[in-house]
Formats: C-alpha cells, sequence, structure tokens
C-alpha cells in the first residue's frame, strides 16, 4: 500500500503498453489506475483505494473478482491439463461445457464452436453461415444485414456488420459493409421490421444472414427495444431463407433477465454467439452455438466442404473450466431468480438518480440500467464522469453522454444503495 509501488507500474505501463480503444495522449490528465487485486465486486490500487466495479470491467465479472469457487476450479484444472489442441483431440471440460450449454437452449442449438473473443465468434458465424449457403448450392448468398447503431467487434470481418461511426469512419476502407437497417430501438418495431421486409424482398437471394445484439445495443449508448421485435425477425428470416445471428456476447449469461436474451421472445437463432462473461470473467473464451441443420451441411468426405477456421487456443480447458464453474454457480445459487430480486432494487437505486435534473431518458433491461445525461458545456463528458466517478470510488465508464450500470450479480443491498447514491454525486459534480 504505498504511493511510490502505484506510480511506478504507472509509468512502467505508459511507456511499454498501448491500451484499448484509448487516447493515449488523455493519460498526460487523466493517470491509469495501478490495480493491485479485486476481491467480490470491488477493485484496489496499490495505495489501498477501492473501487466498485459497475461495468463488471467491461462486462465480463458476473460473479466478483476472485471468486472462491472459480478459483477452485481453476487450481484443479491446472493439475490436470492446461491447453491440447481440439483437431483431433478433445477433453472433458469442452464436451461438458457444449453439453451443458446445448441443453439450455433444450438442444435446439446442439453444436458448438470455439473461440477465445467476441469479434472471433462474429467473424466464425458470418464465415459458418456464408459457408452453408455454399455448401447447400446457394453461392449468392454473401451479403449480411445489420441494424443502424450495431456494435459486434473491431475485427475486420465484424467491422463489416458494425455501425459505430468512430470505427467505420477509420476503416471503412478495409472491408465490405453490410446493409444497414434501422434499429427498432431508434425507428420503433413496426417500421424496423416494415424495412427489414423490404430489404428482404428485395434482396434475400443475395443475403446470407441478419445480425443482431438481442434486446440491448450497448455500445450505441444502451438502446433498448422489445422482444417482440425478435419473435417476428425470426418468422421473417424464416420466411426469406436468411440465417438469424444473435449476437449476445455483452447481453447474454442472464444480463438481460433470462440466461440467454433470445429466451424472452421464445425463439432460437441459427447462430448464437457467446462470449464476456461464459468464463465469469476469468479467461479469454468464445463460442458460437448453431443447429444440426448447420452442422450436417459441413460434414461430408471433402475437407474444402468443412469449415476452415481455427484458433490455437481453441476450447482451451483452463477457460472452459472456468466456464464450467460459472455454470455451476448459475444453477446452484439460482441466479436467474436471485437476478430478478437485485434487478428490482437496482431499479430502485435508479429511480433516485432519475429525480436529477441533468437525467433523462432512464431505462433498465434485467441487470443492465442506463440513463442519459443533458447535454453538457464543455467536451469529454465520458472522461470528466469517469475521473469524478473514481474519486467517489467507482468504476462507471460512459459512452458519451450515456451512463450505464452493468454490475457483477454479487452486489449487496448496501452496495446497490451506495452505488445510486455515489452515481448522484458524480452528477452534482460534473453536470451542475
Amino acid at each position: 500500500m504505498n504511493q511510490a509501488a502505484n506510480n511506478d507500474w504507472v509509468a512502467r505501463s505508459l511507456a511499454s503498453v498501448w491500451h484499448p480503444c484509448t487516447q493515449m495522449q488523455h493519460h498526460e490528465s487523466l493517470p491509469l489506475v495501478a490495480l493491485s487485486h479485486g476481491k467480490g465486486a470491488w477493485l484496489f490500487d496499490h495505495e489501498g483505494r477501492r473501487y466498485l466495479d459497475g461495468v463488471s470491467s467491461w462486462w465480463v465479472n458476473l460473479f466478483g473478482h476472485a471468486n472462491p469457487r472459480i478459483n477452485a476450479a481453476l487450481k484443479d484444472q491446472l493439475d490436470r491439463l492446461e491447453h491440447a489442441m481440439l483437431a483431433g483431440f478433445t477433453h472433458e471440460p469442452v464436451v461438458q461445457l457444449s453439453e451443458r450449454l446445448a441443453a439450455k437452449t433444450g438442444h435446439a442449438l446442439g453444436h458448438c464452436f470455439y473461440a477465445s473473443d467476441g469479434a472471433s465468434a462474429v467473424e466464425i458465424a458470418l464465415k459458418m453461415s456464408f459457408h452453408y449457403w455454399r455448401n447447400t448450392g446457394c453461392d449468392a448468398k454473401r451479403e449480411f444485414v445489420c441494424l443502424s447503431g450495431s456494435y459486434h467487434g473491431e475485427t475486420v470481418g465484424a467491422l463489416g456488420v458494425t455501425d459505430v461511426p468512430i470505427f467505420t469512419e477509420a476503416y471503412g476502407s478495409l472491408y465490405r459493409r453490410a446493409h444497414v437497417v434501422p434499429s427498432p430501438a431508434a425507428v420503433g418495431e413496426d417500421e424496423a421490421l416494415r424495412r427489414m421486409r423490404v430489404l428482404l424482398e428485395q434482396s434475400a437471394s443475395q443475403i446470407a444472414a441478419v445480425i443482431v445484439e438481442p434486446l440491448v445495443q450497448c455500445a450505441v449508448g444502451i438502446a433498448m427495444y422489445d422482444p417482440a421485435y425478435l419473435t417476428q425477425l425470426r418468422a421473417l428470416c424464416d420466411e426469406f431463407s436468411v440465417h438469424l445471428v444473435a449476437d449476445e456476447i455483452a447481453v447474454g449469461c442472464g444480463r438481460t433477465g433470462s440466461f440467454f436474451a433470445c429466451e424472452q421472445a421464445g425463439i432460437w437463432p441459427d447462430f448464437l454467439c457467446l462470449s464476456k462473461g461464459i468464463s465469469g470473467g476469468y479467461l479469454p473464451l468464445s463460442l458460437v452455438m448453431t443447429t444440426d441443420t448447420v452442422y450436417r451441411a459441413f460434414y461430408h468426405p471433402d475437407i474444402a466442404r468443412g469449415f476452415l477456421h481455427s484458433h490455437s487456443y481453441t476450447g482451451n480447458p483452463l477457460a472452459c473450466r472456468a466456464a464450467l464453474a460459472t455454470l455451476d454457480i448459475f444453477d446452484q445459487d439460482d441466479v436467474i431468480v436471485k437476478n430478478r430480486e437485485r434487478a428490482q432494487k437496482l431499479g430502485d437505486a435508479l429511480a433516485r438518480v432519475a429525480r436529477h435534473p441533468a437525467v433523462s431518458n432512464v431505462r433498465q433491461r434485467g441487470m443492465i440500467c442506463a440513463f442519459d445525461v443533458k447535454p453538457v458545456a464543455s467536451a469529454g463528458f465520458s472522461r470528466r464522469f469517469f475521473a469524478e466517478a473514481l474519486q467517489q470510488e467507482l468504476l462507471l465508464r460512459p459512452i458519451g453522454t450515456t451512463v450505464y450500470w452493468m454490475p457483477p450479480y454479487v452486489l449487496t443491498d448496501e452496495e446497490i444503495a451506495s452505488l445510486g447514491d455515489k452515481t448522484v454525486a458524480v452528477l452534482e459534480k460534473v453536470a451542475a
């Protein structure tokens, strides 16, 4: 617990580490936080200051930092098998994880293909859809559709179905853009479905898949829409023989009130992407779940008809074991039911924030809460809010002028109340 150690790690990081999604020059005025350790919903720096992790460390940490049950599972796995390639080999954790996830879909999605991060999962789903149509004699179906404001990752293929200007303007010349159809969060369900139908009537013979973030579009500013849109979109995709890809990387694993967000619409997609919370925030892991129909289209003696995609760490045993321990906690602690109670208390805290005169458009879906802050005079609101929140022992990272809570599922009633009260205190300073 000393300032010298803290300053040393910050200086060394600035000299050698290029931080993600960051303008490094900003750290001349906004110092890095050098973390020492984590416990539960809290992160600690080298000087002993603590920060309530209100964003689950970029939406990945479900059951707290240094969770004893996940720790124990990983320690056990370390003595068994740390890694082996999944080409030509298999192992217990990847088989068990695949079986348990398939069972959660009632085996509608019975096949899992593994990677390490969310963007890779999106790339896999897009390639798998394209290759499926080629294998079934529909070579012309090679285009994709995404929603306005969509975010599906920052690799080249994933950027093609992303509609966030800061990314598309910088890298747009590198990739082939998808068709962009209005989001129901922007224009309402009826108009969004009407526009989707118009596009499919015109171009379904060239379209392989539609990709959506079910219920909540996170990176655009936590834009929310009703499950009924997904229900009707599934019907449209069936009518026009187009795949539906559900990117549940941010919204899956209980974030929206059900384990899979698609459950609330009563549908299953053709491809479902998971990452972030699936390993409890411990290790990089992503996967794509798909149907037996898709799987069978690749099952053939000709290797060229197989799915030609690989990652060195595909199905890593340690990451899969962390995911199994995460699923154990869901089952043993009845997390989905308890999260509904916890979400109600988050809603009560959010109601207190909503009374602040600078706050508008308050919204919630399960364990995701958000509000907008009315335009402020000076630029850099998100950085100023982030910095002031740290002074209040909070880790909150606004998207533009949208402030959101996406905390771990282990918050106590006291911590939820503190999250609300301290958010108001930050607003008093930043949005005065």
